[in-house]
């Protein structure tokens, strides 16, 4: 399978895995283990740092795995929360990429567009590798990726809804408009939502609710790993077009009379 590139960084794996909500240290270890993902995201504003049973280190952890630690803006509010937080990031993990979410309501948690927008061109003036959260809106991605962005990251629900892709179109337009990476974040609930976001030519799926809140989140990560997997092949292969009426697969000459 092709290669995933964002930036200058080339990765193997085209699953996000997020590092919240998980029952406890040992089982999201052992999910990203799981889900062969390469890049972990991490909110800087709410990570519990440490196990308090353990006294394991999140970052300590994520870094002997051999993970890019992937730091989000989550719980940021507007611009100048986002754009501060990004560099407390920057300064304490030593890395340029964020997760830059600025959020508009603390119901639906949609993104603000306006202060997203604003706090994107900042950052990518001052050195960041920026992944915007934002709205399934081809507009506003085309905008961020005018701005410098490394990738768009648009919603394929609201945050932790599971509710799938809910707008399968919006996120073909947003593929035939941009040229840096797609990676759908938010809304996946089950391996299937995860293959199809990969079969409407998606560069990546980002998770984390899906995997950390299942019955079993190590069998859910591997499911997501293989779905992720599929649907990319689905999607080099090329489906068949859809028709109303049948079509025989087998031919009809030299049929018996």
């Amino acid at each position: 399978m092709q290669e995933f590139k964002i930036a200058d960084q080339t990765y193997t794996s085209r699953l996000l895995i997020g590092t919240a909500g998980y029952p406890n240290f040992h089982i999201m270890t052992d999910a990203i283990a799981a889900s062969g993902a390469e890049i972990a995201t991490v909110s800087m504003r709410r990570v519990k740092w440490t196990d308090n049973t353990s006294g394991e280190n999140l970052f300590a952890l994520l870094r002997e795995r051999g993970m890019t630690i992937l730091p989000n803006t989550a719980g940021c509010f507007t611009a100048k929360d986002a754009i501060l937080t990004a560099n407390l990031a920057r300064e304490a993990l030593e890395t340029s990429l964020i997760k830059l979410e600025v959020i508009g309501d603390e119901q639906t948690l949609f993104p603000d567009v306006e202060q997203l927008l604003g706090a994107a061109e900042t950052l990518v003036k001052d050195g960041f590798t920026v992944l915007p959260y934002c709205n399934d809106d081809p507009i506003t991605c085309k905008k961020l990726e005018d701005i410098g962005c490394a990738a768009v990251m648009p919603l394929g629900a609201p945050i932790g809804s599971g509710m799938g892709i809910r707008n399968p179109y919006n996120i073909q337009i947003i593929r035939d408009l941009v040229q840096v990476p797609l990676i759908v974040d938010a809304g996946v609930g089950t391996a299937s939502d995860a293959a199809i976001a990969m079969e409407l030519g998606c560069d990546g799926v980002l998770l984390n609710t899906a995997v950390a809140k299942a019955h079993r989140p190590v069998l859910m990560a591997e499911a997501m790993k293989k779905a992720v997997e599929a649907g990319r092949a689905a999607f080099l292969a090329g489906r068949i077009p859809r028709k109303l009426y049948a079509t025989a697969s087998s031919p009809q000459a030299g049929m018996i009379e």
